[in-house]
């Protein structure tokens, strides 16, 4: 399936700890380069998300971000203390107050006594859980998106190939009157040249000058080149760099037929190619 590296996509679900919410967005680059925004709590989550988005994504550089909005913000982070064990400690403190008289005790080392401070927060493993379905909706939604925008770029580039096809089937068809002239003006310039020169030459000259400009094998590699275009874009798997690849041997093909061309017709059409090339070659560039 063809795919896009541009894409967007987000997801964001109610759950018990508040709203979850995810966006993953990328752009072109040459390889896979992933980056992750997250609260503290989902911070921990980065090696599986990475291996996930990894799984379903070879090219892009891909960005995602995460929040967490609680329902209840006040609450959610209610601070609670366990005043039966200040009590305790307290008492305990008393007692020892004069076998150690210089005990100094602080109400943050107290805090920091295992049960005093109780945190009310996110239960992690419901949480984790939960952020790993709307990470997993979103990657399916992402690559759907992608997979869509690449629909679309597999088709003008299959219209740029019917392009490039007509366009060598054009040269074919005007190749043998583009002969015909060639050797009717070489005739014409032998003729004013050397008026007594042995028509064996002449007809030696002229099978040297269609071998230098003869521009068959020239077309038969762009046809060539454009069935296997075609076949790569039918692949179920990434092609973008295929494509690339094609669209250099496309270029060199249209250098030289244009390098050859002795008729403006031919000249024209190197141009055109040279265009619908470059066309392609800029759309090929968003593919995965």
């Amino acid at each position: 399936m063809i795919r896009s590296m541009t894409a967007f996509a987000s997801v964001e679900r109610a759950t018990a700890w508040g709203t979850l919410s995810a966006e993953l967005r990328a752009v072109n680059h040459r390889y896979l380069e992933f980056s992750l925004r997250a609260p503290d709590d989902l911070r921990g989550l980065e090696p599986v998300i990475r291996e996930r988005v990894a799984g379903k994504v070879q090219r892009g550089k891909v960005e995602m971000s995460l929040r967490l909005k609680s329902a209840a913000s006040a609450s959610a982070r209610e601070l609670r203390l366990d005043d039966e064990l200040l009590d305790r400690l307290a008492q305990a403190a008393t007692r020892q107050a004069g076998q150690f008289p210089n005990l100094h005790v602080n109400f943050t080392d107290l805090l920091a006594f295992p049960g005093v401070l109780e945190q009310n927060g996110p239960d992690p493993a419901g949480l984790h859980a939960e952020a790993l379905a709307v990470i997993d909706a979103t990657i399916d939604e992402f690559c759907a998106a992608r997979e869509r925008e690449g629909a679309k770029l597999a088709a003008v580039l299959r219209e740029k190939l019917d392009g490039i096809e007509t366009a060598c089937a054009n040269v074919r068809q005007w190749l043998p009157e583009i002969r015909a002239g060639l050797r009717a003006r070489l005739e014409a310039r032998f003729a004013e040249l050397a008026p007594a020169l042995d028509p064996g030459r002449l007809e030696q000259e002229f099978v040297l000058w269609l071998q230098k400009l003869d521009v068959d094998e020239e077309l038969d590699r762009l046809t060539t080149h454009i069935g296997e275009a075609r076949r790569v874009l039918g692949l179920k798997e990434a092609v973008g760099r295929r494509l690339d690849f094609l669209m250099q041997e496309f270029n060199r093909e249209a250098n030289t037929l244009g390098s050859k061309s002795v008729d403006s017709r031919t000249s024209q059409i190197a141009v055109e190619l040279k265009v619908l090339i470059e066309q392609m070659r800029e759309q090929v560039q968003n593919l995965e």
